[in-house]
Order: structure tokens, then C-alpha cells, then sequence
């Protein structure tokens, strides 16, 4: 399972978020999970059981700092599939005949 997590508390934006987005990394980080970290939210990849978990982890962690939390979450579910993170990127690269900007 492939997905797009994004948590974050909305009563702490004067202050940036950045403090409460490194909590949920160390939290994605210690799952073993492969991930990958973008401006507007972190890609997760791995089985069904473990990436809820995670999710769940996140946001929850997330509820301790913050009266109001939001958590969108994007799955892309492919059965066998692995390696998505990267392989995905690589196939757009592949039909443009090019390497796209990455962060």
C-alpha cells in the first residue's frame, strides 16, 4: 500500500509547524516503513496493517498537542506491487524521456 498522510494541529499555525510534523517522521521513522518526506505531506509505502497504524499513530500523537487536528490521507492500493515511492516517479520519467524536478 502506497499512501499520502498529512497531520497537522490548527491551532498552533502562528507559531509554524514544522516542531509538530518532526514528531510524526520520528513516528513514521521508527516503523520501519519505507518514506518519503515532500512539502505538502509524506508518502508512506508498505502492508495495509502497519501504514493504518502508523496513521493512526500520527494522529493521535498529534490530538495530544492540539485541540483540532486535521489528517488527510491519499491511498493508492496495488496488490504485489512494491518499490512504488520511487517506481511511480520513474515511469512518468520514463514516457517524458527525461528526469523530473525533485526536492
Amino acid at each position: 500500500m502506497l499512501a499520502e498522510l498529512s497531520v497537522f494541529p490548527l491551532d498552533k499555525g502562528v507559531e509554524g509547524l514544522s516542531r509538530y510534523v518532526a514528531e510524526s517522521i520520528r513516528i513514521i521513522e521508527e516503523s520501519g516503513l519505507d518514506y518519503e518526506v515532500h512539502a505538502l505531506g509524506t508518502l508512506i509505502e508498505g502492508p495495509t496493517d502497519k501504514v493504518f497504524e502508523v496513521i493512526s499513530k500520527c494522529h493521535e500523537n498529534m490530538v495530544l498537542h492540539s485541540d483540532r487536528v486535521v489528517t488527510y490521507v491519499k491511498i493508492d492500493d496495488r496488490k504485489g506491487a512494491r518499490g512504488r515511492i520511487k517506481g511511480k516517479v520513474r515511469s512518468v520519467e520514463e514516457k517524458l524521456g527525461r528526469d523530473v524536478p525533485k526536492g
